[in-house]
């Protein structure tokens, strides 16, 4: 004999399903590969300026395998200032820090979900990356007068990483909620237009400040 019905049981919504703004339950893979893939390039980059200044300090006469000529300089580059601003040299900064976006995009491939308060942090460290690169291009190109490949790696990494999780968190509700929600899910499809205008800059930047570099590649 059946249960009255007032004593069914009923299924219980989880928290999820009982707040309007949760994130989708479908999986971020995109987004996951997207830090995945981005953290990868830009630990390499990292690693490769760290590697190559322990060369230089075990072996003086070692050539940096990124100085081809005056203007793509990576020696130029780390013997400034600049790249040891904290009083270590930058990539330290990189090779310790790219872990985390790695971290995270295995983390979200494997279905994890973080709080609101991790995504805000995490969302600022990513941010304070991309301040730093876009400071330490304006001082590569203004300043120092020379570029550095592997530092430029760097650069093409922080830019759609920082963009899109950006767009990504706005969109799905995860850092703001509901609150910004909408905004997030008008302009995330145009998140790739700020990703090639930030591009755009450093490119037109680098060209208008070293007319003759495409002569000296091409």
């Amino acid at each position: 004999m059946s249960a009255p019905e007032s004593t069914r049981s009923e299924p219980v919504p989880s928290p999820a399903e009982q707040r309007p703004d949760a994130a989708p339950a479908r999986r971020p893979w995109l987004m996951g590969l997207l830090l995945l893939v981005t953290g990868a390039l830009g630990w390499w980059g990292a690693m490769e300026l760290i590697t190559e200044r322990i060369a230089k300090l075990i072996d003086p006469t070692h050539v940096i395998n990124c100085d081809i000529n005056p203007l793509i300089s990576c020696g130029t580059v780390m013997t400034s200032w600049q790249a040891s601003l904290l009083g270590f040299p930058n990539p330290l900064l990189g090779v310790a820090g790219f872990v985390a976006p790695m971290a995270v995009g295995v983390a979200l491939l494997a279905g994890a979900q973080f709080a609101r308060w991790f995504w805000a942090l995490f969302l600022a460290g990513i941010a304070g990356a991309w301040v730093f690169i876009t400071w330490l291009f304006v001082q590569a190109v203004y300043e120092i007068g020379a570029l550095c490949p592997w530092c430029m790696l760097v650069w093409a990494a922080v830019i759609p990483m920082f963009w899109w999780l950006l767009g990504w968190l706005l969109a799905t509700g995860r850092l703001t909620g509901g609150a910004g929600r909408r905004f997030g899910e008008a302009v995330l499809p145009f998140v790739w237009v700020a990703v090639v205008l930030n591009y755009a800059i450093i490119v037109l930047a680098i060209i208008a400040q070293f007319p003759t570099l495409l002569t000296v590649l091409f």
